[in-house]
């Protein structure tokens, strides 16, 4: 498994097909993100952005390959390892900026509640971010592997699909990247640093199950 992470993530870096994405979330974090900003709202922010970022990042993953180059790997690996080390190596491609972008966002934000009155820790408030960052990582991970090959092969469908399901993920409901985010704007507002753990363990879990799903179906299609 091990080289294929590695195969994955050199396809990755190599093709460069992740530059868009990476791109487009250091301008969310640019239009959203401003020094002196409280911390919390500005970390809920760059968490939500990360969301349709996972997800395009699985998309990238998952067609990279050339198709005769992805059928030689699935007869090696098998088609489930193969397509398991995709939407891992975007994850893990997520997770890392979400974390960047955490740190950044931590550093030069104002550790105040929303009224600059209370004083809050920054460290705190960081671990609440990257945990609210994972959250929504995981999610759109999620997304971008139920909304990619093998379930959605034709880019006219998948593109919209996914479009349309990283914003439903942030705002319908019962969505863990919503309540993750919605803890960091709410205790912004009374200044308290939230521990979104609940959100970020609900986000795993839908994750493996899309994932295994996206993984069963490889193999049939």
């Amino acid at each position: 498994m091990s080289a294929l992470l590695r195969y994955q993530a050199a396809l990755l870096l190599r093709s460069q097909r992740a530059l868009p994405p990476v791109i487009l979330y250091a301008a969310f974090l640019g239009i959203g993100v401003q020094k002196g900003q409280p911390v919390l709202d500005s970390l809920g922010w760059a968490a939500a952005a990360l969301l349709p970022v996972a997800a395009w990042l699985v998309r990238i993953c998952a067609t990279n390959e050339p198709s005769a180059a992805r059928s030689c790997v699935a007869a090696v690996a098998g088609p489930e390892r193969a397509h398991l080390a995709c939407v891992t190596v975007a994850l893990v491609a997520a997770v890392a900026l979400g974390a960047v972008a955490t740190v950044v966002v931590t550093f030069i934000s104002d550790p105040t509640s929303a009224d600059h009155r209370i004083r809050v820790s920054a460290a705190r408030c960081g671990v609440a971010g990257l945990l609210a960052a994972l959250a929504c990582a995981f999610l759109g991970t999620a997304v971008g592997a139920l909304t990619t090959r093998p379930l959605l092969r034709s880019p006219g469908r998948a593109v919209p699909a996914l479009l349309i399901c990283a914003l439903l993920a942030l705002v319908v409901t019962g969505s863990p990247a919503r309540a993750a985010v919605s803890a960091l704007v709410s205790g912004s507002q009374t200044g308290t640093v939230p521990v979104p753990v609940l959100p970020l363990a609900g986000a795993a879990l839908l994750t493996a199950a899309a994932t295994a799903v996206a993984c069963a179906l490889t193999s049939r299609r």
